[in-house]
């Protein structure tokens, strides 16, 4: 293995060995009942978990499945609009304590029919003791020179989302022609599906 990732990939690999198959299960469970009930999956972070809600954003879109990104920090402002009865909301913290954080869970508690999840990296937390639905992810190190820089959590983040959207396009049985491609028509992408 290249000496450069040896550590990392090491490291990601054991976390993502970590993750409850169970629990694993029941998120994307949860995720393909809420599609197919007309609603949307919506994912909440803030800092760098931002373009990691991002990223899993835009591949559900492209694969037309309904999507949403809530940023923490706006949701206060009348973001939390978005979130609708039925909806699903995945709440990204690395340690389900920030302030912002909580205070967003207990708001969306309060809204009818709105499943909530928690992917975060303590065991323990305020938020992984009270929310019923979590994935809890045992890293034991970012990889950085100061284990501060979140560098290995975002990108177990991104896994664990695009392992969600990935696994709905299976269950839900996406077609190429009549589910992905009319959302690319451009680029790289577009030019393939428009000569096979």
């Amino acid at each position: 293995m290249n000496k450069f990732f040896d550590m990392n990939s090491r490291i990601i690999g054991n976390a993502l060995d970590s993750i409850s198959e169970h629990d694993m299960e029941r998120l994307i469970s949860d995720c393909e009942r809420t599609i197919r009930k007309g609603h949307k999956v919506i994912a909440s972070g803030l800092g760098k978990n931002v373009p990691i809600c991002d990223k899993f954003v835009g591949t559900m879109l492209s694969l037309g499945l309904d999507a949403g990104f809530l940023h923490m920090n706006s949701a206060v402002h009348g973001d939390m609009g978005m979130v609708h009865k039925g909806d699903l909301v995945i709440i990204l913290t690395k340690s389900g304590a920030t302030a912002e954080t909580v205070y967003l869970v207990e708001l969306l508690r309060k809204r009818e029919d709105v499943k909530l999840w928690l992917i975060s990296f303590e065991q323990q937390s305020v938020l992984a003791d009270t929310m019923e639905n979590k994935i809890l992810i045992q890293m034991e190190h970012e990889g950085d020179l100061w284990d501060i820089v979140p560098n290995n959590s975002t990108t177990l983040n991104l896994i664990v989302l695009q392992t969600v959207a990935v696994e709905l396009s299976r269950r839900l049985r996406l077609d190429l022609e009549r589910d992905f491609k009319p959302n690319h028509p451009g680029g790289a992408i577009g030019e393939r599906l428009n000569h096979e």
